[in-house]
């Protein structure tokens, strides 16, 4: 049931629902019109990460659900549009590398927040880590926006120096994220 209550979930959910279509439109390579659909979903979906949680802290009502299902919103709709630009991307290593540090990392966090979750143990997003967010939504729109917009200059030189600058920021955000967890995980077996 709807009610305004449930909107951040919902916002999170449409997200989650909108991130195959992004995928399957730059798959498709139709260029323009297939990227410029591509993007206009991609900029509502990443407009609406942040809106949820504005819209879930203003009415105060996070949930444990909203909590668990919007990073994982994230985390796929990232990974999609990153796979669905490597099938498509003719910058071979220097968009593979970053976008590899992007999704290793993912994983790795993600599996390491997991662990901790499960001995009561919270892992809060730096300041550091939201400006990597920011850098990849960045990036990623700049590169799916290039052969959409084609007469933008430098929108793939732009998507791509963003791209690495966040996986330099994942680097750093990742290695800070290990370290403060490593001294809550046991020993190693």
């Amino acid at each position: 049931m709807f009610t305004l209550a449930s909107l951040p979930n919902w916002m999170t959910v449409m997200r989650i629902a909108i991130t195959p279509l992004v995928a399957v439109l730059i798959w498709s390579d139709i260029e323009p019109l297939g990227y410029q659909f591509a993007l206009y979903l991609y900029t509502i979906a990443s407009v609406t990460d942040y809106v949820d949680g504005f819209i879930a802290r203003w009415l105060k009502v996070e949930s444990p659900f909203g909590e668990m299902l919007d990073p994982i919103a994230d985390k796929l709709l990232i990974a999609a549009v990153l796979l669905a630009l490597a099938s498509v991307n003719k910058s071979g290593w220097l968009f593979l590398m970053p976008a590899l540090i992007i999704l290793i990392r993912e994983f790795v966090i993600s599996g390491l927040r997991e662990y901790l979750a499960k001995q009561n143990i919270s892992a809060p997003v730096t300041k550091l880590a939201k400006w990597k967010t920011t850098a990849q939504i960045l990036a990623l729109g700049f590169l799916m926006g290039a052969p959409g917009f084609p007469g933008f200059p430098l929108a793939h030189e732009i998507g791509l120096t963003l791209l690495w600058v966040s996986a330099i920021l994942t680097i750093q955000t990742g290695s800070a994220y290990v370290k403060g967890a490593l001294h809550h995980v046991g020993s190693l077996r």
